[in-house]
C-alpha cells in the first residue's frame, strides 16, 4: 500500500476531449433504468447501440447486473477498456449492498478505468484524514493555469465518473481535483469512512493537502448540499457551483407525508423499522435501492438509522445564510429526483452571498433532467462563462 501523500503518475500528457452527446435517450420505458443508463452514455463513457440494446433486455435489478455484464465481457472482448469499465461500474451500481460481488465489481471497475486511460496523466492521491484517508485524483491544466476547481459527487457516485468533466476544465486551464469525501467511492469502500453533513471537514483536509486558496468548487447532485455547506465555513473557496441539489431533502417529500413520517419516526421506531424492511427490504424498486444504499453509506443496519443522514440534510443544516461566496445554482426543470421547487427556495436562502446567479435548464436544451444528464456540455460551457466572468 502507498504511504500517505503518494502520486501516482500515469505516463504522456494527452489533451484529450470527450464528445458529450446531446439529447436525454429512451434507452427504458422506466425512469429507474432509463436514467442509469443515460449517465454514463452523456459522459462520454458508453456506446449508443450497447445502452439501447441492453435496455430491451432489462426489467428487474437482476436483468440489470446480468446485461450489464455481459456488456462489460464483450467490450472487454473488443478492446473497448472504457466502456468495460463503465459497465462493470453500472452493474456494480443496482447490485446490493450485502452482496459480496458488489466489491469485485468496483475493484473491475477501477482497474479497468485507469488501465483505459493509462497514457493521461492522472495524480492519484491518499490525502490524509481523521485516522484514515480521503480518495483524490489531481489533473494539471493542460495549458496555462487560470484558477483552480475542485470536484465533488454526491449520494451514489466515484470521482472517476467525472473524469470527461475534470479533463474538460483542465483542457480550458484549470487544474482540477476531485475527491471522495466520506461515504464515496474508495472514502467508503477502502478507508471505510461512512457519510458526514460536516462536509467542511473533507473539504479542509483536501485544502490543506493541496495548500490551495482562490478554488471554485463544483458539487454535484446532493454533492450541491455538501459544496454550499463547506462554502459556509471555508472562505478559500471563492466561487460555488451547485447542481442537481435539494436545499432540504425532507421537504422534497409532500407535506402530509413528511409530517406523519416524521411523526411515526419519533413514536413508533420499532414499528416503522419492521413496517420499511416489509416495504423496501423486500422489494425492488427505486425506494428500495435509496433504502439500501443509504444503510451502505452510512454504515447503519436499521433503515430508520440510515435515514436520519437525510432528516439532517435539511435548510438550517446547510447553513445558506453563512455562505458569502459568489454562487451558481444549476437546475434541470424536469428533474425526476428533485422539486423545481427547491430552486427558488434555494436561490432565496443565499442571502450573505457575493453574488447568486440561477439557471435552469429546459427540455429544448436537452438539460431538463437531473444535473443536465442529456447535455452535459452546455452545463460545462455555463460553468466556465460563469467562472471566467467573476
Amino acid at each position: 500500500m502507498n504511504e500517505p501523500g503518494t502520486i501516482l503518475t500515469m505516463e504522456i500528457s494527452t489533451k484529450q476531449e470527450f464528445k458529450f452527446p446531446v439529447g436525454y435517450e429512451k434507452f427504458h420505458k422506466k425512469q429507474l433504468f432509463n436514467f442509469q443508463l443515460n449517465r454514463p452514455y452523456s459522459f462520454g463513457y458508453a456506446r449508443f447501440e450497447d445502452m439501447k440494446e441492453v435496455g430491451q433486455k432489462i426489467k428487474t435489478f437482476t436483468d440489470w447486473k446480468k446485461e450489464m455484464l455481459l456488456l462489460a465481457e464483450k467490450a472487454i472482448s473488443e478492446e473497448r477498456l472504457m466502456n468495460a469499465a463503465f459497465y462493470y461500474r453500472a452493474a456494480e451500481f443496482y447490485t446490493k449492498s450485502n452482496d459480496t460481488e458488489k466489491s469485485i465489481l468496483y475493484d473491475k471497475f477501477i482497474e479497468l478505468f485507469y488501465k483505459a486511460f493509462e497514457r493521461d496523466e492522472i495524480e492519484k492521491h491518499r490525502v490524509p484524514y481523521e485516522d484514515s484517508f480521503l480518495s483524490a485524483l489531481r489533473i494539471a491544466s493542460s495549458s496555462k493555469k487560470k484558477g483552480t476547481i475542485v470536484i465533488h459527487g454526491g449520494f451514489d457516485s466515484f470521482i472517476e465518473e467525472f473524469y470527461s468533466m475534470m479533463k474538460y476544465f483542465s483542457n480550458r486551464g484549470y487544474d482540477v481535483i476531485g475527491f471522495e469525501g466520506p461515504g464515496q467511492g474508495a472514502t467508503l469502500r477502502k478507508y471505510n469512512i461512512p457519510i458526514t453533513i460536516e462536509w467542511e471537514k473533507p473539504t479542509k483536509a483536501i485544502l490543506d493537502y493541496f495548500q490551495l486558496e482562490n478554488v471554485t468548487m463544483i458539487g454535484i447532485s446532493m454533492g450541491g448540499w455538501f459544496c454550499l455547506r463547506a462554502s459556509a465555513f471555508e472562505n478559500r473557496i471563492k466561487r460555488v457551483i451547485t447542481t442537481g441539489h435539494a436545499i432540504d431533502y425532507m421537504k422534497s417529500m409532500p407535506p402530509i407525508f413528511r409530517k406523519i413520517h416524521l411523526w411515526c419516526m419519533e413514536h413508533w421506531p420499532n414499528f416503522m423499522n419492521r413496517m420499511a424492511v416489509m416495504k423496501f427490504e423486500k422489494r425492488e424498486g427505486m425506494a428500495s435501492w435509496v433504502v439500501d444504499h443509504l444503510k451502505y453509506i452510512t454504515k447503519k443496519t436499521k433503515p430508520l438509522d440510515a435515514l436520519e443522514i437525510y432528516l439532517q440534510m435539511n435548510e438550517q443544516n446547510i447553513h445558506s445564510e453563512l455562505v458569502k461566496q459568489d454562487v451558481l445554482i444549476l437546475t434541470g426543470r424536469k428533474d425526476h429526483f428533485i422539486p423545481f421547487k427547491m430552486h427558488d427556495m434555494q436561490l432565496k436562502a443565499l442571502v450573505n452571498a457575493k453574488s447568486v446567479t440561477g439557471k435552469f435548464f429546459t427540455k429544448e436544451e436537452h438539460a431538463e433532467n437531473h444535473c443536465q444528464t442529456g447535455n452535459f456540455e452546455l452545463a460545462f460551457v455555463t460553468m466556465t462563462e460563469w467562472i471566467e466572468s467573476k
